[in-house]
């Protein structure tokens, strides 16, 4: 392992800023903290440039800004694995869009190998690395840093380098480097971090389910957690767990009563916490609520039908994907069929241009974009998908 410079004062920053003024690439990755909180912490920043390997501890800099502008910079190539989280952290704390990125693990999903994949295994497999990972839940609060986690945190980032030219060259030779740069760009997008509050609540499977005056408790419910939890830097689900929401929602049309007759729900909901729940319960709509709840998809009924045409669409869209050597959770993940039913314009906006439109084709893009009017035929040796009006 190279020796490496730990950063802990504003000089030691703006002199990591000097010295790094005009690099053409920067590996970098982060640790952090986000359990028991709402706002997840920061807790050191690896870097290495052709300068050398640098450790940037967040804690006592009160400004990260030389940091930053690089990861701003579009003459800066930024290579990292997995390297969503850290930009999301990095655009909730302050407000940061990367530019000019290389993401290893992304571009692993178009070389043949599974998306997600971890970077210990890309690691040994393409450059026959081996990892240390035994402080992968280290407590990376503490102070001071134990030399071992250091050393553990600088693995993370020496290999960047070999891993990024070894599959731009790789990606070359299959003609797919604009592929994985197209998706790259996803992660320099200012709307791919901004957080809808109420989309956990719209997307609840509990809400489909529900009728109107306890879909709105749920609304409400959902959004006093999650400012309860901003408010005291607490997760949500020390405020409220999960599993006790349904049954909350479902004992308020009995009132303080049907809160504290459940036994599985805790008494401090039907106690200490019962005038919030009353208030939520109570209060008149308003017509933000109104325009929210009427996005909420409507409980389909079962379809035995879709489900088969739906599972048989997904397989031969794995076997393409397998036979191109490309991820099929990269290329069209399993989700994604669910919005493409909700919306069918989302088909066209996503697989009638760039890498998918090559990847899939003409066909493949009608078959998604009318899945209700896909059939199949079973004829001798030969099984037909086709679309009705055909």
């Amino acid at each position: 392992m190279q020796a490496f410079e730990l950063i802990t004062t504003k000089e030691g920053l703006e002199h990591f800023g000097q010295i790094n003024a005009n690099i053409e690439w920067m590996c970098f990755d982060s640790e952090f903290v986000g359990e028991k909180r709402f706002t997840t912490r920061l807790c050191l920043i690896q870097v290495a440039t052709e300068h050398g390997l640098f450790l940037i501890d967040p804690f006592p800099l009160k400004n990260l800004g030389p940091f930053l502008k690089m990861i701003e910079d579009p003459k800066i190539v930024k290579i990292t694995h997995a390297g969503e989280n850290d930009y999301r952290l990095l655009y909730a704390t302050h407000g940061t869009i990367p530019k000019n990125t290389f993401d290893t693990q992304i571009a692993a999903g178009f070389l043949g190998y599974r998306y997600p994949l971890a970077f210990k295994k890309l690691v040994e497999t393409e450059l026959k690395i081996n990892l240390n990972k035994s402080f992968t839940v280290a407590d990376w609060e503490a102070r001071p840093f134990n030399q071992n986690q250091l050393k553990y945190a600088i693995q993370d980032i020496e290999p960047l380098y070999d891993l990024w030219k070894k599959q731009e060259a790789d990606l070359n030779k299959h003609q797919r480097l604009h592929w994985a740069e197209e998706e790259f760009r996803t992660l320099e997008r200012e709307a791919y971090y901004a957080r809808d509050p109420h989309h956990e609540a719209l997307n609840s499977d509990l809400m489909k389910s529900l009728n109107k005056r306890e879909r709105l408790f749920l609304l409400r419910l959902f959004e006093w957690r999650r400012k309860t939890a901003e408010e005291k830097n607490y997760s949500k689900e020390m405020v409220l767990p999960s599993k006790f929401m349904s049954q909350i929602v479902r004992s308020m049309r009995s009132g303080r009563a049907g809160l504290r007759e459940n036994r599985r729900i805790p008494d401090k909901f039907a106690g200490d916490l019962w005038p919030v729940m009353n208030e939520l319960y109570i209060r008149e709509i308003s017509e933000d609520e109104k325009f929210l709840l009427r996005q909420v998809p409507t409980e389909d009924e079962e379809n035995p039908n879709e489900e088969i045409l739906t599972e048989f669409l997904y397989l031969i869209i794995r076997h393409q994907c397998m036979q191109k050597g490309i991820s099929h959770a990269l290329a069209l993940p399993r989700n994604w069929f669910k919005k493409i039913k909700n919306d069918p314009g989302f088909a066209e906006e996503v697989f009638t241009q760039g890498w998918r439109k090559e990847l899939f084709g003409d066909t493949f893009i009608r078959w998604l974009s009318q899945p209700d009017n896909l059939h199949i035929d079973i004829k001798p040796d030969v099984i037909e998908l086709r679309l009705a009006d055909n």
